[in-house]
C-alpha cells in the first residue's frame, strides 16, 4: 500500500500595510507597565519586525506562554491592551490555512481567566472593524476568518456569539453579492468556478455560525420584541438559500449544502420539537399545509419553496438536509418525526424515475443510504420500543422494503462506481433493519424473507455485477454455510468466472468472504478442544475450496484462469497459509509431465502458480539449503522457465523474482535461473508477456539494489572477517550478474534483431540505467565499463527502427550511457549525425521524421552544436545566423540556445522550401515533403521550459515567423485535403499511360464540394478520346484525372510521384501544422499588451490560430487532416479556458454559437461538408465542449444538446432540401458527442432524446437522414449497453433489465411503446402485401437487449408486460427477418417461470389441421417464437418443464405441420426445429413418457418424409426443411440412438443421410459422425472395450466409398476427417466398388487428391492429414521395407511445401501436427525409412515452422520434443512442452546427433552448410535487378510478407554453433579419411558460391552512403546478414576439407 505524503500547509509571514505596522510597533514600544506585560510587548515587537515566518511562529508561541504566566491584573492596562490588539489584528489579517493563525488562536486561548473577557473584546473589535464595510474582494477572507474563529477556538466562538447580528448580516450581504455576480459570468468557467467555491464557503460558514449559536438565536427570536433585526437577517439568508436551491446554474455541492442550511435554519428558529418535522414534511411534499406552526416570517419564505414549478432537485437536497441536520439517534420526539422518516425514502424513490443526470443519481443513492443509517439509529436505541407502524414499514417484505429493493436492482449495474457502492451499502442496511425488526428469528432457514431473497439472488445470471455485493452482505450477516447449503456448487461456479476481467474482482471478493466465513464457522463448530477434529474440518474446508481451485488451474484453458493469481490465490493463502503444503502435495502426486488438456497449464504450471502466490505473500521463505525449503527441485523450475505456455513461464519467473521483503538477498541459484531464462524469452511476441517479464525483472533488480545497500551497511558494521568476506563475495556475485545482464542485452541489439527482442532489451537496459548507473565511477556497480563504443553505436542505430517505442527507448537509453562511448561530442561524428537528422527530416517515409527528431534531441545538450549547425547551413547555402554562445553558460542556457539555433535552422529550411512547394507541389511531395521539418520543430520545443528563457526577444520573433510559415504551409496543401475527394485526387492506376496535366490540376483545383447531392445527382461523362478520362459534370472544372506515377524532370533530377505520396505529403503537413500551432498556444506564456510579463505569444496570435483551426475543421475533407487539426485545436481550447484573459476565456462560447448558427442555416450551397459524416464539424464542436470544466454547470453542453436535438428531430414544416442538411449535420454531431468519453456521464441526460431522434430519423424520405440516423442509433446502443464484450451479438453481457433501462431513460418507455404499437399495426400479412415499418427493426433491436428482472414486482410501473402482445404480433410479418427479430426480442420479455404457459398459448394459436385460410407467415412467426423460448428455457433453467404443461399434447395434435400434408417447406422446417429442441438432446426438458411418445411420432414423420424415399425437392425453403429432417434423423442414428429405439432403423437412417443427393444433408451427417468420434476420443478412459460399435461394416464401406467418389469439396474434407479418426483404431475396407485397393494405390490416390486440392484449405488439410496417418502406419509396421514404397518421397515434398511462409495458417498448423505425429516413426528412426535427403528436408520444414510468425504455428511445432525417444534427448531438455527458441536449439542439436547415429556426418554437415549459406542466393540477382529498376521512392509503405518474429542472424549463429560442434566431435571419434568424389565436388561448388556471395555483399556495403543505418536501414541489415552467412559458411567448408 502506498501512503500518500500529506502536503504541509504553506507558512507565510504577516503582511500588514506600512501605516498599520508602524502604529502597532509604536503602541508596543510605550514605556512603563509591569515586567511580564513589557516582555510580551517586546516579544510581539520583535515578531512584527521579522519577515521570516517560522521565526514569527516561534515568537508568538513564546508570547502565548508569557501571557499565560501573567499572574494578576496589572495597574497599567494600556500596554496589555496593545498586546491583545496586536495579536487580534494579526489574527484577522492572516490568509486561510496559514499555520501562524492557529498559533495565535492557541496563544489567545491560553490567556488566564481574568484576561479572557478583555481578549474577547479586543478580538471582537478587530472582527467588527473587518465586518463594518468590506469590499467584495475581502469577502472570502472575512468568511474564512469567521470559520476559523469557530474551529476549536473557544474565545473566537464567544466573539462570534457577541457579534451574531453583525456576522449574520455580513454573511447575507456576501451571499447576495455572489448571487448577483453569478448572473454576469456566463462563459467564464474559471471565474464561475471560483465564485461557486466562495458561495460554498459562505453557506458553510453561515451553517457553522447557526450550529454554534443555537441558544443565542433561539433566545433572540423568542425575546419579547415582536420583531427583531436577526429575524430579518435570517429571513433574507433563507431567501438566498432558496435562490441557490432553485437555480440550476449552481453546482450540486452548493445546492446540497443550501438544502442542509435551510433545514438547519428551521431547526434553529423552531427548536427540536414535532413542529420542525411538520414544517420539513410540508417542504418535502411541496405543499403549504403544515407550515402553520412556524413563525410568520419563516412561513412566508417557506411558501416560496412550495411552488409546483420548483426543480425536482429541491426535494432531494431537502431530504439530504433533513437527514443530516436533524438528530435521529434514539427515540423519535413525536408522530410527525415518524411520518418524516417514512416520507423521505418515498420522496427519493419518486425522484428516482424522473432524474436524468448520473451525478444526481449519485446523490439520490447517497441520501438513501444516509436514510437507512438514520432508520437503523432509530431502531438501535436501548430504551424505547419501536412504534408498530415503523416496525411494519421497515421489516423485510413490506411495501417500502420492496420499493427500495427495486431501486437497488435497477442501480446495482450503474456506470458510476459511487452509485454501485452506495447501493450495496443500502442493501446491507436493509438486511440489518430486517434483522432488528425480526429479532426473534436467529436461523436464516426459518426466515422465509431471507430464504426467498437468497434463492432469487442465486438464480440471477452471473454477469450481473450487483449480485456479488448483495451475496457478500448475506455472507457477512448470515455466514457462508447458509449459501453453501442452498447452492453447494457455488465455489466451482465462481472459479469459472475468474477468466473474465470484468467479473474476476467481484467473484474473488465474494469468494474471499465465503471461504473466510466458512473457515470461521467450521472452526467454531468443532471448538478448540478437539484437535483430531481440527484436521477433519480442515479437510472439509480444503475439499470445498482448494480442490476445485487445483482442478481449474490444471485443467482449464489459460485465459480462463488469468486472474486467479491476481485476485484469488493470494487471498486464499492469506486466510490459510498451511494450505500450501496441501496444494504442493496434491500437485506433486500428479506426474510432472502431465500437461492436462491442450491449452491448459497442467500440473507443473499449477504448481508454479501456487508457489509464486505463496512466495509473494511470504508464506514460503527461501532458505539456504535449496530453493524454498527444497519444496521444488531446480530441474523442475528450469523446465517451467522455458515452458511452452507464456503464463507458466511468467509464474515460474514470478516465483524467482517476487518476495515479500524487498531486501531479501539473491541466491546464486536465482541468478543462474535468470541466466537460463533470459536468452530464450527476450523474443516474445505477446505485449502482455513482455510487460510482465519487465515488471518481474524490475522487482528482482530493485531487490538486488536494496539488498546490496543492506549488505554494504552490514559490512561497514560487521566485526567478524568471515561474515564480511561472505558479504563481499555476494556483492561480487551481484556485480558479475549485472555485468552479464548488461552485456547480454547490449549484444542483442544487432541489425536485423526482431522488434520484440529490441523492445525488451531496451526496456531492461533503461531499467538498469534508472536503478544503477552506466557511469564508470559512482555507485557500487560500475556498469559503464562494459559498454563499448560498438554497443553504443548499435543503440544509436536503433533510433532508425520503424517502431516508435524502439526509437523512444533507444533515445532514452543513449542519454544514460557514458558520453565517451556514444561519442556525440566528437565534432566529426556530431556533424554526420546532424546531417543524417536533417536528411531524414525531408524523407518521404513518415517515420523517418520521428527518427530525425530523436537525433536532434540527442544533440541538443552538446555545447558545440552551434558550430555543426553553421557548417550544415553553409553547405546548403542557407542564410542562418545562430545566437552567439555565452561563456560559462549553464546546462539550461546551453539547451535554450541550442534549441533556438535548431529551430531557426529548420525554420530557414522551411522558409526556403515553402515557396518551391508553392511552385510545384509534386516536386515537394517527391523530394522535400514539408511535414518532417515541422515535426522536428514541434519535437525540439517540447522539453523546453518557456517560463525561464533569457532570449525572449529572439523567441518572440521566431514564434511570429513560425506561425506565418505554418499558415503558408497550410495554404499550399489545403486545396488537396479540402477537395471533394482528396483520396482520389490523382487516382493511381499503373496500367494507364496517361500522365499529362497533373501539374495543372494541382494548380487549378479548388474545394468545390457542396451539399448538392441532396438536390442533384452527380453524373459521370465518359469521353472516348485518346486519354479516356472521366470528369464530373461541373462546368467550371474540366480536368483530366491522371492514372500513373508521374516522371518529372527538373534540374536534371527524375522524380516518381504517386497519388499516395502527394496525399500523404498534404495531410501530414496539415497534421504537423496543427500539432505545432497547438503546442505553441499550449506551452508558450501569454503576452498581454498592458502586461510587463515576458510572454512569447499575443492574444491576437492565439485568436488567429483559433480562426485557422476553425477554417481547417469546417472545410477539410480528408479524415487524417481534420482529426489531427482537432488534436491541435483541443490543446488550444484547454489553454483558452485556463488563460487569465477574459477575452480569450469567452472565445469558446462565441465560436460555438457561431457554428451552431451556421449549421442551422446550412443548405446545399453551404461551405460546410455534409458528406463524410459532416467531416470536421463534429470534431470542432467536440473540442469546444470538452474544454468546459467537468464540475461546472455544463451550460454550453446543455445549450448545444438542446439545439442539436431540436434540429435532429423530424418536423412537419421541414421537408424541403434546405432543412434536411441541418438535420444531417445535427445527427452527425450528436453521434460524435455521444461517443466522446470526455463528456462522460454529463451526456447521459440527453440519451433518451437522441434515441428518439435516431428512431424517428428512419422515417425520413431522404437517404442521407436515414444513413446518419443509423450511425447515431448504433452509437447510442453502445453508449447504453456498453462496448460489445465478445463476438456474440446477443451476449447477455450487453443487456440490461427493463427496469434499469427505463429507470435510467424514463422518457423512452412511452415512446418505444407507442412506436412499437404503430409498427405492429402494419405487419398483418393477411393481404399478402409486404408493409415494412421503417423503425420496426430498430425497436426490436433495442427491446431484444432488455430482459425482466426476476425481482420485478407484478405491478411495476415500468414493467415489460405491455410490450409483449405487440412483439408477438410482429411475428406475423411477411418479412422473414422481422419474424426472426420478433422471436429474439420476445425471449427476454418472458420470465423463465412463464415460458411453459407462454409456449402453450402460442401453440394453441396454430391450426390443428390444414385449411384454405392457413396463414403460413403467422404459423412461421409463432413457431420461431416457440423455438427461441424453448432454447432459452434449456439454457437458463436447469430443471424440466412442470408437469401438465400441455406442450406435448399441443405438438402431437399439430404433427401435420411436420408431415407432407404441409406444403410449405419453411413452416415444416420450423416445426421440426421445435421437435429437435425437445427430442434431440440427451437430457430433455419434457418427462420421459412424453418425450418417448414425441420421438415415436417424429420417427414416423421421418420415415414418411422426403428424406428416406429421397423424392424431388419441395420448392422454396426445401433445403432448409431437408436439413431439419436430417437433424432429427442424425439425433436418432448418431447422437443418441440408444434413446430412440430400433437399431436396424438407425443404420437405415444413417445410410439414407450419407447417400442423400443434397450435399448439405451429407455434410450435416458427416459433421455429426465426426463430432461423436471426437467426443469418444476425448473420453479415452473406456476406449479399449468400447471401440466404435455404433458404426457397422456397411457404414464403414459407405464412408470409404464416399471418400473415393465424393465430388463436393466440403463433404469430401469431412469424410476424410472422419476416416482419419477411424484409421487409428479400425481396419478400413478401402474399395472403389470393383476391387479392394492396395496400400500403395490408396496412398497415390490420396496424394493426388491432396496435391490437386490446394484451392480448398479444408480439403487439402484433411487429405494430407489422412495420408500422413497412413504413412506413419506403413512405416511403423515395416521400417526397412518402407523405403521401397515410391510415393513416400512425393509425400515428403508435399509436407515441405505446406510449411513455407506464404501458406495459410491453417495449412501450416496441419503441417506442424503431421510433423509432430511422425517424429518418432519417420524423423528420428534409425532406419532412415525415407532416405537422408527427404528426412533432412522434413527437419528443415520443422525448423521453418518453429520460426513462423504465427504464434500458434510455432507452439504447435514445439510439441515434436514430446515425441522424441528419451535416449536421443540431451540432459538439459526433458520431454515436456518447451518454448519455440528452446525447441529450435534442441531440434538442431538432435539432428546433429541423428547424423552421427545414421553415420552420415559429412553429408549432414554439407546439408547444414547449405542452410547456413541461405537459399536466397539463387534468386538474389533477379531481386537486385528488379529493385534497381524500381526507384526507392516508388512505394511509400512497404508491403509483403514480413516475419517480425524470426531472426535470421540468430538462426545463422545457432546453425554455425551446432555444425562446428558436430565436426569437432566427428574429428575426435573418426580416423581421418578421404571424402567421396561427390562430396569434394559439392564442397567446391559451395565454396565458390560462398566466396562470390561474400565479395558481392562487401562491395554493396562499401557503395552505401554515409551512415546507411539511418537512410537505408533494411538494405544495410540485409547485406550484413548475407556477408555473415557467407563468412561462416566458408569457415565450415574449410573444416570439412
Amino acid at each position: 500500500m502506498v501512503v500518500k505524503k500529506r502536503k504541509s500547509p504553506k507558512v507565510e509571514a504577516v503582511v500588514l500595510d506600512e501605516e498599520k505596522l508602524h502604529k502597532l510597533i509604536a503602541s508596543l514600544s510605550v514605556g512603563g507597565g509591569e515586567d511580564g506585560v513589557r516582555e510580551v510587548a517586546q516579544t510581539l515587537q520583535s515578531c512584527l519586525e521579522l519577515t521570516e515566518p517560522v521565526q514569527q511562529i516561534q515568537l508568538v508561541i513564546k508570547a502565548g506562554s508569557q501571557l499565560e504566566a501573567l499572574s494578576e491584573e496589572p495597574s497599567d492596562g494600556a500596554l496589555l491592551e496593545s498586546c491583545l490588539h496586536t495579536l487580534s489584528l494579526v489574527y484577522t489579517s492572516l490568509q486561510a490555512k496559514n499555520p501562524l493563525r492557529r498559533t495565535i488562536a492557541s496563544a489567545l486561548g491560553s490567556v488566564p481567566a481574568w484576561l479572557q473577557e478583555q481578549t474577547v473584546n479586543s478580538l471582537s473589535a478587530c472582527l467588527s472593524d473587518c465586518l463594518s464595510n468590506p469590499t467584495s474582494e475581502q469577502y472570502p477572507h472575512i468568511t474564512d476568518t469567521i470559520t476559523a474563529c469557530l474551529d476549536g477556538f473557544a474565545l473566537g466562538e464567544r466573539c462570534i456569539n457577541k457579534l451574531l447580528p453583525e456576522v449574520m448580516q455580513f454573511l447575507h450581504k456576501g451571499l447576495s453579492e455572489y448571487l448577483h455576480q453569478n448572473s454576469g459570468l456566463a462563459g467564464r468557467h474559471i471565474a464561475q468556478a471560483q465564485l461557486m467555491y466562495c458561495c460554498l464557503a459562505t453557506v458553510k460558514a453561515s451553517m457553522l455560525v447557526m450550529q454554534r449559536s443555537q441558544e443565542t438565536i433561539g433566545s433572540s427570536l423568542q425575546a419579547e420584541h415582536t420583531h427583531t433585526k436577526l429575524e430579518d437577517t435570517l429571513s433574507s439568508l433563507l431567501g438566498c438559500y432558496t435562490h441557490i436551491l432553485t437555480d440550476e446554474e449552481f453546482i450540486q455541492s452548493v445546492q446540497s449544502t443550501a438544502g442542509m442550511a435551510i433545514v438547519l435554519l428551521i431547526r434553529s428558529a423552531m427548536g427540536g420539537g414535532d413542529e420542525v418535522a411538520s414544517v420539513v414534511c410540508s417542504l418535502l411534499r411541496g405543499s403549504a399545509q403544515g407550515l402553520d406552526s412556524a413563525p410568520r416570517w419563516l412561513q412566508q419564505r417557506c411558501e416560496g419553496l412550495c411552488s409546483s414549478a420548483r426543480p425536482p432537485g429541491v426535494s432531494l437536497y431537502l431530504c439530504h438536509g433533513a437527514l443530516a441536520m436533524l438528530s435521529w439517534k434514539g427515540a423519535l420526539p413525536g408522530p410527525q418525526w415518524e411520518q418524516l422518516l417514512l416520507l423521505v425514502p418515498n420522496t427519493l424513490l419518486d425522484l428516482d424515475v424522473s432524474i436524468k443526470e448520473s451525478s444526481t443519481a449519485m446523490v439520490v443513492s447517497r441520501v438513501l443510504t444516509l436514510w437507512s443509517s438514520a432508520a437503523l439509529d432509530c431502531l438501535q436505541g436501548e430504551r424505547q420500543v419501536c412504534p408498530p407502524r415503523l416496525q411494519q414499514s421497515l421489516s423485510g417484505g413490506s411495501e417500502l422494503q420492496q420499493r427500495l429493493l427495486e431501486h437497488i436492482y435497477s442501480h446495482w449495474e450503474h456506470p458510476l462506481d459511487g452509485v454501485r457502492h452506495q447501493t450495496r451499502a443500502l442493501f446491507r442496511n436493509l438486511l440489518l433493519l430486517h434483522q432488528h425488526t425480526c429479532s426473534s428469528i436467529f436461523d436464516p432457514t426459518e426466515d422465509s424473507y431471507i430464504t426467498e431473497l437468497t434463492l432469487s439472488l442465486l438464480g440471477l445470471e452471473w454477469h450481473m455485477r450487483g449480485k456479488y455485493g448483495s451475496l457478500s452482505c448475506l455472507v457477512e450477516l448470515y455466514g457462508a454455510r447458509h449459501l453453501l447449503d442452498v447452492q453447494p456448487q457455488l465455489p466451482v461456479s465462481l472459479l469459472g468466472l475468474m477468466g473474465d476481467q470484468n467479473l474476476a474482482p467481484y467473484a474473488s471478493d465474494l469468494l474471499e468472504r465465503l471461504f473466510v466465513s466458512h473457515k470461521a464457522q467450521l472452526g467454531s463448530e468443532v471448538g478448540a478442544v478437539d484437535t483430531t477434529g481440527s484436521e477433519a474440518w480442515m479437510e472439509v474446508w480444503h475439499k470445498t475450496w482448494v480442490t476445485p481451485l487445483l482442478l481449474v488451474l490444471c485443467r482449464a484453458k489459460l485465459d480462463q484462469t488469468t486472474y486467479i493469481l491476481d485476485y484469488f490465490l493470494p487471498k486464499l493463502l492469506r486466510c490459510s497459509p498451511s494450505s500450501l503444503t496441501h496444494m504442493v502435495q496434491a500437485l506433486q502426486d500428479t506426474p510432472p509431465c502431465s500437461t492436462g488438456p491442450s491449452g491448459s497449464r497442467g500440473a507443473l504450471g499449477a504448481l508454479m502458480t501456487c508457489l509464486r502466490a505463496a512466495r509473494a505473500q511470504g508464506v514460503v521463505p527461501s532458505s539456504k539449503e535449496g530453493l524454498w525449503g527444497g519444496l521444488v527441485p531446480l530441474s523442475l523450475l528450469q523446465q517451467a522457465l522455458v515452458h511452452k505456455h507464456d503464463q507458466v513461464r511468467m509464474d515460474a519467473l514470478g516465483l524467482v523474482c517476487e518476495t515479500l521483503r524487498s531486501t531479501e538477498a539473491l541466491t546464486p541459484q536465482e541468478m543462474d535461473l535468470i541466466r537460463y531464462f533470459l536468452p530464450h524469452n527476450l523474443n516474445s511476441q505477446a505485449p502482455g508477456v513482455r510487460q510482465q517479464t519487465v515488471s518481474l525483472l524490475k522487482k528482482l533488480l530493485c531487490r538486488l539494489k536494496d539488498s546490496a545497500l543492506l549488505l554494504q551497511k552490514r559490512m561497514s558494521q560487521e566485526r567478524d572477517p568471515a561474515k564480511r568476506d561472505a558479504d563481499q563475495h555476494t556483492l561480487h556475485q551481484y556485480e558479475e550478474f549485472l555485468r552479464w545482464l548488461c552485456v547480454s542485452l547490449l549484444e542483442v541489439l544487432l541489425p536485423g534483431a526482431s522488434f520484440s527482442k529490441c523492445l525488451m532489451a531496451l526496456q531492461l537496459l533503461c531499467l538498469l540505467g534508472e536503478l544503477f548507473t552506466f557511469s564508470s565511477d559512482s555507485g557500487v556497480f560500475a556498469l559503464g565499463e562494459v559498454v563499448t563504443s560498438a554497443h553504443a553505436q548499435n543503440v544509436l542505430y536503433s533510433v532508425a527502427s520503424n517502431f516508435l517505442e524502439v526509437k523512444q527507448l533507444a533515445s532514452t537509453l543513449l542519454r544514460q550511457l557514458p558520453p565517451s562511448a556514444v561519442g556525440l561530442q566528437v565534432p566529426e561524428r556530431m556533424r554526420r549525425v546532424l546531417q543524417a537528422a536533417l536528411d531524414l527530416s525531408t524523407s518521404t517515409k513518415p517515420f523517418d521524421s520521428v527518427s530525425a527528431a530523436h537525433l536532434l534531441h540527442l544533440l541538443l545538450p552538446q555545447p558545440h552544436l552551434t558550430e555543426a549547425l553553421l557548417h550544415c547551413a553553409q553547405q546548403q547555402g542557407l542564410p542562418f545566423h545562430p545566437p552567439s554562445p555565452l561563456p560559462n553558460a549553464s546546462e539550461a542556457v546551453i539547451l535554450e540556445l541550442n534549441t533556438l539555433s535548431v529551430v531557426q535552422l529548420l525554420l530557414c529550411c522551411l522558409q526556403s522550401e515553402v515557396p518551391r512547394a508553392e511552385a510545384s507541389l509534386l516536386q515537394a511531395a517527391a523530394s522535400y515533403p514539408l511535414y518532417g521539418r515541422a515535426h522536428c520543430i514541434t519535437a525540439v520545443l517540447q522539453p523546453l521550459n518557456f517560463e525561464t528563457l533569457i532570449q525572449t526577444e529572439q523567441w518572440r520573433c521566431v514564434v511570429s515567423e513560425l506561425i506565418a510559415v505554418c499558415y503558408r504551409m497550410s495554404d499550399v496543401v489545403s486545396p488537396v485535403v479540402q477537395s471533394s475527394s482528396p483520396e482520389g485526387l490523382i487516382p493511381m492506376d499503373t496500367d494507364s499511360e496517361t500522365s499529362a496535366g497533373l501539374q495543372r490540376i494541382l494548380q487549378e483545383i479548388q474545394p468545390r464540394d457542396s451539399n448538392d447531392f441532396f438536390t442533384s445527382a452527380r453524373e459521370l461523362d465518359t469521353h472516348t478520346g485518346d486519354d479516356q478520362t472521366q470528369t464530373t459534370h461541373t462546368p467550371s472544372l474540366n480536368t483530366d484525372f491522371v492514372h500513373s506515377p508521374i516522371n518529372l524532370s527538373a534540374c536534371g533530377e527524375g522524380y516518381r510521384v504517386t497519388a499516395q505520396m502527394v496525399l500523404v505529403c498534404c495531410w501530414r503537413s496539415m497534421k504537423e501544422v496543427a500539432m505545432l500551432l497547438g503546442q505553441l498556444c499550449q506551452s508558450l506564456p501569454l503576452h498581454c499588451a498592458d502586461d510587463t510579463h515576458a510572454g512569447l505569444i499575443t492574444e491576437e496570435q492565439v485568436e488567429g490560430v483559433g480562426l485557422y483551426f476553425r477554417q481547417q475543421l469546417l472545410q477539410s475533407r480528408h479524415r487524417g487532416a481534420f482529426e489531427l487539426a482537432y488534436v491541435g485545436f483541443v490543446r488550444l481550447t484547454e489553454m483558452l479556458c485556463r488563460s487569465g484573459s477574459p477575452a480569450l476565456q469567452q472565445l469558446p462560447a462565441r465560436w460555438l454559437s457561431e457554428v451552431l448558427e451556421e449549421v442551422k442555416s446550412s443548405d446545399p450551397s453551404s461551405k460546410l461538408c455534409a458528406t463524410r459524416r459532416s467531416a470536421g464539424i463534429p470534431f470542432y464542436i467536440q473540442a469546444l465542449l470538452s474544454s468546459e470544466p467537468k464540475l461546472s454547470s455544463c451550460s454550453l453542453l446543455k445549450l448545444t444538446m438542446r439545439e442539436l436535438i431540436a434540429l435532429a428531430m423530424p418536423s412537419t414544416n421541414r421537408t424541403t432540401d434546405s432543412s434536411t442538411v441541418p438535420q444531417v449535420h445535427a445527427l452527425n454531431i450528436l453521434r460524435a458527442l455521444y461517443r466522446d468519453t470526455r463528456l462522460g456521464e454529463n451526456i447521459i441526460p440527453f440519451v433518451s432524446d437522441g434515441m428518439q431522434a435516431a428512431v424517428l430519423g428512419f422515417t425520413s424520405p431522404v437517404w442521407a437522414v436515414r444513413n446518419s440516423s443509423t450511425l447515431l442509433f448504433s452509437t447510442l446502443i453502445t453508449r447504453i449497453f456498453g462496448v460489445k464484450k465478445g463476438k456474440d451479438e446477443h451476449s447477455k453481457k450487453n443487456r440490461m433489465t427493463g427496469r434499469e433501462f427505463f429507470t435510467r431513460f424514463p422518457a423512452l418507455y412511452p415512446f418505444l411503446l407507442t412506436q412499437l404499437e404503430a409498427a405492429a399495426g402494419t405487419v398483418e400479412s393477411d393481404s399478402g402485401q409486404v408493409k415494412l415499418h421503417p423503425s420496426l427493426f430498430l425497436l426490436l433491436l433495442v427491446l431484444s437487449r432488455l430482459y425482466p428482472s426476476p425481482m420485478d414486482g407484478s405491478s411495476s410501473p415500468l414493467g415489460l408486460a405491455p410490450f409483449m402482445p405487440f412483439i408477438i404480433r410482429c411475428g406475423r410479418s411477411a418479412v422473414y427477418r422481422t419474424r426472426e427479430m420478433a422471436a429474439r426480442a420476445l425471449v427476454p420479455f418472458v420470465l423463465v417461470t412463464q415460458v411453459p404457459s407462454t409456449v402453450h398459448t402460442l401453440l394453441q394459436e396454430l391450426p390443428a389441421e390444414p385449411g384454405p385460410t392457413t396463414q403460413h407467415n403467422h404459423i412461421h412467426g409463432t413457431l420461431l417464437q416457440v423455438v427461441f423460448l424453448l432454447r432459452s428455457y434449456q439454457t437458463d433453467s436447469h430443471r424440466p418443464l412442470p408437469a401438465g404443461n400441455g406442450i406435448t399434447r399441443g405438438l402431437r395434435q399439430r404433427m401435420w405441420l411436420a408431415s407432407r400434408q404441409n406444403g410449405c417447406a419453411v413452416t415444416r422446417a420450423a416445426f421440426l426445429d421445435v421437435l429437435v429442441c425437445l427430442c434431440g438432446t440427451k437430457i430433455s426438458i419434457l418427462n420421459d413418457s412424453e418425450v418417448s411418445d414425441l420421438r415415436q411420432d417424429a420417427l414416423s414423420v421421418i420415415m414418411a418424409s422426403d428424406l428416406v424415399p429421397s423424392s424431388p425437392p419441395l420448392g422454396p425453403g426445401s433445403t432448409q426443411c431437408l436439413l431439419c429432417l436430417a437433424q432429427v434423423a442424425l439425433s436418432a442414428s448418431v447422437e443418441i440412438p440408444e434413446l430412440w429405439g430400433g437399431p436396424q432403423l438407425k443404420s437405415q437412417l444413417l445410410q439414407c443421410l450419407l447417400k442423400a443427393p443434397q450435399y448439405e444433408v451429407r455434410e450435416l451427417a458427416l459433421e455429426g459422425v465426426l463430432r461423436r468420434l471426437q467426443e469418444e476420443e476425448e473420453d479415452e478412459e473406456d476406449e479399449e472395450e468400447r471401440g466404435h460399435q455404433w458404426l457397422d461394416q456397411t457404414t464403414l464401406s459407405n464412408l470409404t466409398s464416399l471418400a473415393l467418389h465424393e465430388t463436393h469439396p466440403q463433404c469430401l474434407a469431412k469424410v476424410l476427417s472422419v476416416l482419419c479418426v477411424l484409421s487409428t483404431t479400425t481396419e478400413l475396407p478401402w474399395s472403389d466398388g470393383v476391387k479392394m485397393l492396395s496400400q500403395e494405390e490408396l496412398l497415390l490416390h490420396l496424394l493426388a487428391l491432396a496435391q490437386n486440392s490446394t484451392h480448398s484449405v479444408e480439403l487439402h488439410c484433411a487429405a494430407l492429414t489422412l495420408v500422413s496417418r497412413l504413412v506413419v502406419q506403413l512405416v511403423s509396421s515395416n521400417p526397412q521395407g518402407a523405403s521401397a514404397v515410391a510415393c513416400l518421397g512425393q509425400w515428403g515434398a508435399l509436407v515441405c511445401a505446406c510449411c513455407s511462409e506464404e501458406q495459410p495458417v491453417e495449412v501450416k498448423l496441419m503441417a506442424a501436427k503431421v510433423l509432430v505425429n511422425c517424429t518418432a516413426t519417420v524423423l528420428t528412426s534409425s532406419h532412415l525409412p525415407l532416405g537422408l535427403t527427404t528426412t533432412v528436408s522434413l527437419w528443415r520444414s520443422l525448423f521453418t515452422l518453429l520460426q513462423d510468425e504465427d504464434e500458434d504455428v510455432r507452439d504447435s511445432a514445439c510439441d515434436f520434443i514430446c515425441n522424441v525417444p528419451a535416449s536421443l534427448l540431451s540432459t538439459d531438455v526433458t520431454g515436456a512442452s518447451v518454448c519455440p527458441p528452446v525447441a529450435l536449439d534442441a531440434g538442431v542439436g538432435l539432428l546433429c546427433r541423428l547424423f552421427e547415429l545414421w553415420g552420415q556426418v559429412p553429408a549432414g554437415a554439407l546439408a547444414l552448410t547449405e542452410w547456413l549459406l541461405g537459399d536466397e542466393e539463387a534468386n538474389y540477382e533477379a531481386v537486385a535487378e528488379e529493385a534497381s529498376s524500381l526507384d526507392d521512392e516508388d512505394f511509400l509503405f512497404e508491403k509483403g510478407g514480413l516475419n517480425l518474429w524470426a531472426e535470421p542472424v540468430q538462426w545463422v549463429k545457432l546453425l554455425h554453433r551446432h555444425v562446428h560442434s558436430l565436426l569437432l566431435g566427428f574429428r575426435q571419434t573418426q580416423a581421418p579419411g578421404v571424402p567421396g568424389q561427390d562430396q569434394v565436388h559439392q564442397i567446391q561448388t559451395l565454396s565458390t558460391q560462398a566466396q562470390a556471395q561474400a565479395l558481392s555483399s562487401q562491395n554493396a556495403l562499401d557503395s552505401l552512403p554515409a551512415l546507411p543505418q539511418f537512410c537505408l536501414t533494411m538494405e544495410h541489415a540485409r547485406l550484413l546478414l548475407r556477408l555473415q552467412r557467407a563468412t561462416l559458411a566458408l569457415e565450415v567448408l574449410d573444416k570439412l576439407r
